[in-house]
């Protein structure tokens, strides 16, 4: 997630393309530290948003409003007492820094023609939005920078801009081949890490795919390469800055499944076993990339209680089923002591007092076995004695057996609440894992009046034959799908023997085609614990065939005959129908 100079280049370039010579018709600023500018151009009015957030620095257009403060802040009136109805007559990047730059024209109060710049400043916590008179001059910023919180620099009202020079690096784009080659392969650091501190504007993602471009290792050593590799690399990287003088850009994100997971302005041939999705702008890379990544962020946030609780309560549960298992194991040597009791009752009756031990012939084996004897006990008594033995672990062995069938059940249980939590998508799905947490007494129960109406669907996908596939979020929708929903006809998909959602396949009477088949098996693979696995088996029938035991947990089924096949968990070509 690398908003460096390329993507800024990208940036600028748009923004040249979409308003360059538009005028300024609305100033908002919806947050502390974040502009909306409306902009009236030649291809109609269009929003740019600036943020300066130290958390998430953004610039792109947008055709989405956002509602702002009923007072305006004092920099949004500052800029609308200046710059309201001006046009932007240049926009441009110095020096592939994360800096754009706008310069801007207006009347003043007494209809003279004025200049000024916006400058905006994508660095991370040190973001900020300066603006600035024609001479350079600030005349204000989004936050102002004292020389106690930075020594390299004021931002305030009355001193100079100036870009930081904080570290020596150099513009990419007029780099030539020997000075490529004298800075980069000089420094004693890895490949990866001396391209992105030596060239301004190359994040550490940019600098990993040159090296993937050019067959290279990023983690190897600058100066360990050959002459042929070092060549090799520079004409990668010198094509790559072509590409960007050029603007031949190919905006993009990379994402797992549906999650997203980088972005960039240049193809990222490094994530080849991922999807990349192409897009027509980089502002929709940036409004797409971040506002999915937000959902992801916000889910995982919200559910880390909940995982929390699911973790303990299965941790606990494994170690009592290890411990359970270790306790049937002492149970084993039950059988023994009740044929010793009944070889002693049988053969007893001639030992001498005293006796040690007893041998004799165990006509369960046809082998003679010899059995240790209480010398202070009649031989009545010895037997009694290991008769008394064997009840015990008997009576132990029936408990254990109904105790670690009953752990067995709820560490399955577990798991499949543990695997819905990694496809929730929203809040109202975790909602209804949480109502089942409570339900099994995980999460103490609060008393809040009216329930609240859960909202969670399960998702719904359109094979490429069309027809409707249904996967339940969690147990609940697993046995509603499946019990309620389905009918005797429809084909039931799962993962086998392992936690997943229940997939459901709507045939309204007719046959299913392969491809069919082969979709939903995608698709149970890739809602299971074995969603990362290069391959996963499943099992499939007719819903008629899936029977629910009485008293069973949510989501638990059996069935005796089933097919099976094996999927890949690669749904990147069916279609998820938004309800």
């Amino acid at each position: 997630m690398a908003f460096d100079g390329i993507v800024i280049a990208n940036l600028v370039r748009e923004l040249n393309e979409n308003i360059l010579n538009g005028r300024i018709s609305k100033i908002a600023q919806p947050e502390n530290d974040e502009l909306l500018l409306t902009i009236k151009g030649n291809n109609g009015q269009v929003r740019l948003l600036l943020s300066a957030s130290a958390s998430l620095p953004l610039v792109y257009l947008t055709k989405e409003n956002k509602q702002s403060p009923m007072t305006a802040p004092n920099f949004c009136m500052l800029l609308r007492k200046h710059i309201a109805n001006g046009r932007i007559t240049k926009i441009w990047q110095p020096q592939m820094e994360r800096i754009i730059n706008f310069e801007l024209e207006h009347l003043n109060e007494l209809g003279d023609l004025c200049h000024k710049q916006l400058i905006v400043e994508i660095m991370g916590k040190h973001s900020n939005i300066i603006f600035c008179d024609e001479e350079g001059k600030i005349i204000d910023s989004i936050k102002h920078i004292p020389a106690q919180v930075s020594s390299v620099r004021e931002v305030l009202p009355g001193r100079m801009y100036f870009i930081p020079e904080t570290q020596e690096k150099f513009n990419p784009l007029d780099t030539s081949e020997d000075e490529f080659v004298q800075k980069v392969f000089a420094k004693p650091q890895s490949l990866q890490k001396s391209i992105y501190t030596t060239y301004t504007g190359i994040s550490p993602v940019i600098a990993s795919e040159i090296c993937h471009r050019a067959g290279l290792e990023g983690d190897r050593a600058a100066a360990a390469l050959s002459e042929e590799e070092r060549l090799h690399l520079c004409h990668h990287f010198l094509w790559l800055m072509d590409d960007i003088r050029n603007g031949a850009f190919s905006p993009n994100i990379i994402k797992n499944g549906k999650e997203p997971i980088d972005f960039a302005a240049v193809t990222l041939t490094q994530y080849e076993d991922m999807d990349a999705l192409c897009l027509p702008s980089i502002s929709q890379v940036l409004e797409n990339f971040y506002a999915d990544k937000n959902i992801y962020t916000r889910i995982r946030q919200k559910s880390v209680d909940l995982r929390k609780v699911v973790g303990t309560v299965l941790d606990r549960s494994r170690k009592k089923y290890d411990l359970q298992l270790k306790q049937l194991k002492d149970t084993e040597k039950r059988d023994k002591y009740k044929v010793y009791g009944e070889l002693i009752n049988t053969y007893g009756y001639g030992l001498e007092e005293g006796a040690k031990s007893l041998t004799a012939l165990n006509y369960y084996t046809n082998e003679e076995i010899t059995i240790p004897l209480d010398t202070q006990l009649t031989p009545q008594e010895n037997a009694q004695k290991y008769f008394v033995r064997y009840n015990k672990l008997k009576r132990t062995y029936e408990a254990l057996t109904d105790l670690i069938e009953e752990t067995q059940e709820e560490i399955v249980h577990l798991e499949s609440i543990s695997t819905s939590l990694d496809i929730a998508v929203s809040e109202e799905d975790l909602t209804q894992i949480k109502e089942e947490l409570t339900q099994f007494g995980y999460i103490k129960k609060k008393h809040t009046g009216k329930k609240a109406k859960i909202k969670s669907k399960p998702f719904h996908y359109l094979s490429s034959d069309g027809f409707h596939i249904y996967i339940g979020k969690n147990n609940y929708q697993n046995d509603e799908l499946t019990f309620k929903f389905a009918t005797g006809n429809d084909w039931w998909f799962h993962a086998k023997g392992m936690p997943g959602s229940h997939v459901i396949v709507k045939t309204n009477g007719e046959e299913l085609p392969d491809r069919a088949f082969e979709e939903a098996g995608q698709l149970a693979a890739y809602y299971s614990k074995g969603r990362d696995n290069e391959k996963v088996e499943i099992d499939y029938l007719q819903k008629k065939n899936v029977k629910k035991p009485n008293g069973s947990k949510p989501g638990f089924v059996v069935y005796y005959t089933n097919y099976s096949l094996v999927a890949s968990p690669d749904i990147s070509g069916l279609t998820l129908l938004t309800e």
